[in-house]
C-alpha cells in the first residue's frame, strides 16, 4: 500500500498533441508513462495533479481514461489549465459507469481519505493583473478551502497543478490557506522544460514542497507515503 502522484501526463492517445514535439525530454512519452504506471498495485493511491489529458471532451480523453484505468490501485484527478475535458463530478462519475472505467474520481471541492491522511486538492491559479483573474484566483482558493476544511482534523496532504511558489512568484492566498489549515505537504506540476529551474522545493513554515511534472519526474509516479 502505497501513495504516489504525478501532474502533467498530457495524454494523448486520441487527440492529436502529442507532447513529442517540444524535444528529447517527452520523446515517446506514452510507453515511458506506461512502464513509470507499472509500480501500481491494487492497494495503491495515485494522485494526477492536472494536465491528464489532451482530450476537448470526455469523448475525446475517454481513450486515455481507459489507458489510465488498466492499471491498477485507485486514481484522484485534480484539475489542471489543459484540462478542456472537465466537467462536474455527477457528469465524470456517470461518464465512467457507461464506460466501465472504474479506477478514477475527480478531487474537487472535496477531500479523499488515505490511512490517516486527508488528500486535498484544487486547481490552483496565478495571478496577473486583472478583474477575470483576480475572480478566477478567489474561485480557486475557495475550493482550495472546500476541501482543507472537508479534512476535518486529520493530517492534510494538498495536491496543485500551478505552483503556490517558485523563484521570483508566490501566490500569498494560496500560501495563506495551506498555512492555516496546517497543510503538510504540497505538491505541484505544471512547470515544464527550462520554467523546472525556477521550481521551490524544500520545507517553509509548516509546509514540504515538491514539483511532481511527468517531465521532472521523468514519468515515474513520486511516491508520496506507504
Amino acid at each position: 500500500m502505497a501513495l504516489y502522484a504525478i501532474g502533467d501526463l498530457h495524454l494523448s492517445l486520441t487527440a492529436d498533441k502529442s507532447m513529442e514535439v517540444f524535444g528529447p525530454a517527452w520523446e515517446n512519452y506514452h510507453a515511458r508513462i506506461e512502464k513509470g504506471l507499472s509500480v501500481l498495485t491494487e492497494d495503491d493511491t495515485l494522485i494526477l495533479a492536472g494536465d491528464t489529458s489532451w482530450g476537448i471532451d470526455l469523448a475525446e480523453a475517454e481513450a486515455d481514461f481507459q489507458f489510465l484505468d488498466r492499471f491498477p490501485g485507485r486514481k484522484l484527478l485534480v484539475k489542471g489549465n489543459h484540462d478542456y475535458w472537465w466537467t462536474t463530478a455527477a457528469k465524470f462519475r456517470r461518464f465512467c459507469e457507461e464506460k466501465e472505467v472504474k479506477t478514477l474520481e475527480l478531487l474537487h471541492n472535496n477531500c479523499a481519505l488515505y490511512g490517516d491522511y486527508a488528500l486535498c486538492g484544487t486547481r490552483g491559479w496565478f495571478l496577473e493583473e486583472d478583474a477575470h483573474n483576480v475572480k478566477v484566483l478567489n474561485r480557486e482558493v475557495g475550493r482550495l478551502e472546500a476541501s482543507l476544511q472537508a479534512a476535518g482534523e486529520r493530517p492534510i496532504l494538498c495536491f496543485l497543478h500551478y505552483p503556490p511558489l517558485y523563484q521570483g512568484y508566490e501566490c500569498p492566498e494560496i500560501l495563506a490557506m495551506l498555512e492555516k489549515y496546517h497543510v503538510e505537504r504540497c505538491c505541484y506540476g505544471h512547470l515544464h522544460g527550462p520554467a523546472i529551474k525556477r521550481r521551490m522545493e524544500g520545507r517553509r513554515g509548516e509546509t514540504d514542497f515538491s514539483l511532481i511534472s511527468a517531465d521532472y519526474l521523468g514519468f515515474v509516479p513520486k511516491k508520496i507515503c506507504d
